[in-house]
C-alpha cells in the first residue's frame, strides 16, 4: 500500500486591493513532486474549492516544465470537507503563500482534519506561511497541537523585510510562540527546516524540498 497524502492549499487572493496572494507555487509544487516521485498518493484540496490562484510573485519568470503537473491539480480542486479528512492518510501537508495567513487558521474544516490527525498521531506538515494553519489547531481537550513542540515558519524578521508585517492578521512566529511552541530558525532567506516527532515544519520556499524530504524520513519510518 502507498502512502496517502492529503494538501491542502489556500484560496484567499489579496492582501490590499493592489497587493495580490494566493498560494506559493514552488512551496506546492517541489513537494508535490518529490511525494509523486516516492510513488504516494497525493489528493490536493483547498479551503473553498475550484482554481487555486498562485502568488504572482511565486510564478518563474521562464516557465518550468517539471511543475506542469503539479500546476494541473490546481485547476480545479476539490473543497476539503471533514468527509475528506476522516479517510485514512498518512500525512498532511500545508504549503505557504501569504494566503494562508486569511483562510487557514478559522477553517473549521482544516482544524478539524489538523486535530484529526494529531490524536490519531498522523504526520504533520507545513511550509513558509503554511504553519498559519497550526495557530488554532487544537487536540480535542483544547492543548494547542504546538505546544512544546520545536517548530518553524515564516519569520517576523522575513516578514518585515518584505514590508507585508502591517498587513497580516498576526505575526506568525509571534503566534506559534504565543502557543507554546518551540520556535526554532535559521538566518533569513535560508533553507531550514526541523522535525519534531511527526510534527515537521519549515521556513520559506527555499525549505521546501527539505521539508518534503523530512516528511518522507518520517513516513519511511513507519
Amino acid at each position: 500500500m502507498s502512502k496517502r497524502i492529503l494538501m491542502v492549499v489556500t484560496n484567499h487572493t489579496k492582501i490590499t486591493e493592489e497587493h495580490k496572494t494566493g498560494l506559493w507555487l514552488e512551496e506546492f509544487a517541489a513537494p508535490y513532486n518529490m511525494f509523486k516521485e516516492q510513488g504516494y498518493d497525493v489528493r490536493v484540496t483547498s479551503i473553498s474549492g475550484g482554481k487555486v490562484e498562485l502568488d504572482p510573485n511565486s510564478i518563474p519568470e521562464e516557465e518550468t516544465s517539471q511543475w506542469n503537473e503539479a500546476e494541473k491539480q490546481l485547476e480545479d480542486t476539490e473543497a476539503l470537507t471533514k468527509e475528506i479528512a476522516d479517510e485514512n492518510y498518512d500525512a498532511i501537508f500545508l504549503p505557504g503563500g501569504h494566503g494562508t495567513m486569511f483562510d487557514f487558521p478559522d477553517s473549521e474544516e482544516l482544524q478539524y482534519a489538523l486535530q484529526q490527525f494529531a490524536e490519531n498521531d498522523k504526520v504533520i506538515s507545513a511550509v513558509c506561511h503554511g504553519p498559519a494553519g497550526l495557530v488554532n489547531a487544537t487536540y480535542s481537550d483544547g492543548t494547542p497541537i504546538v505546544k512544546g513542540k520545536t517548530v518553524n515558519g515564516f519569520t517576523d524578521e522575513e516578514e518585515r523585510g518584505m514590508e507585508l508585517d502591517s498587513y497580516m492578521p498576526f505575526l506568525l512566529e509571534s503566534k506559534l510562540r504565543e502557543k507554546g511552541a518551540e520556535f526554532v530558525r535559521g538566518d533569513n532567506w535560508s533553507d531550514y527546516s526541523v522535525r519534531d516527532g511527526k510534527l515537521v515544519t519549515g521556513q520559506n520556499p527555499m525549505s521546501s524540498e527539505s521539508t518534503a524530504q523530512k516528511v518522507i524520513e518520517v513516513l519511511e519510518e513507519f
